[in-house]
């Protein structure tokens, strides 16, 4: 499969993950975006040798939408401190069930990951970070709602479990409590925009990622 390309340069290669593969490899047979990104560039460019690219984050495998790369070690090493910096705005849409009591509200919770999975806690519980994002409900139909999440923090599973919590878990996701199907083989979760400060340029870019055509069904 050739991977659908948001921007290129010499710094950067951003593309939209498909639903049912993971972002990096995992020492498996799995298919995953990177080595697919890796190939298409060797065989683009006919390069010899290894490629170079990284991830500057990552996304499940069950969640589609906008991952970055860098394509040099200098791109690596300031988009890394950017994100720890929080100068990466993360839009994501999700499909979740039923509505939700208020259409604009920020969600903040305590989790700890554990086996796999967020748990939501008391913030004495030892390790729990705080989570917060912001949501707004954007269409309700079918007994589900397109909601626009915005994240403030970047936890794991942090928009599954918060939803989860106030509970309207994203359709599809069984692990937080879902009871509709999906498309298989992922979940109503879309990383859709991202804003993030160019590494070489001095100037922030913004990128979307339209939905996939499995979860416009779902609306």
């Amino acid at each position: 499969m050739d991977p659908q390309i948001l921007y290129e340069d010499n710094h950067l290669f951003v593309v939209c993950k498909p639903a049912g593969i993971l972002t990096q490899p995992s020492g498996t047979q799995q298919k995953n975006l990177e080595d697919i990104c890796k190939a298409w560039l060797k065989k683009t460019y006919n390069k010899p040798g290894n490629i170079f690219l990284e991830a500057v984050h990552r996304l499940d495998k069950s969640v589609s939408g906008i991952v970055v790369f860098a394509r040099t070690s200098k791109a690596l090493s300031r988009l890394n401190a950017a994100l720890r910096q929080q100068q990466f705005r993360k839009v994501y849409l999700a499909i979740v069930e039923g509505l939700p009591e208020k259409s604009v509200d920020t969600l903040e919770h305590y989790l700890l990951h554990d086996a796999y999975q967020s748990l939501v806690v008391s913030c004495n519980r030892p390790g729990a970070k705080l989570c917060r994002l912001h949501y707004q409900v954007l269409k309700h139909a079918n007994q589900t709602s397109l909601v626009e999440v915005i994240l403030e923090t970047g936890r794991y599973h942090q928009i599954r479990a918060q939803l989860a919590a106030i509970g309207k878990p994203i359709v599809g996701d069984a692990k937080y409590g879902s009871q509709k199907p999906c498309f298989s083989p992922g979940i109503a979760l879309h990383h859709s925009e991202l804003m993030f400060p160019h590494p070489t340029l001095g100037k922030s870019i913004t990128l979307h990622a339209t939905l996939p055509e499995g979860m416009l069904k779902l609306l």
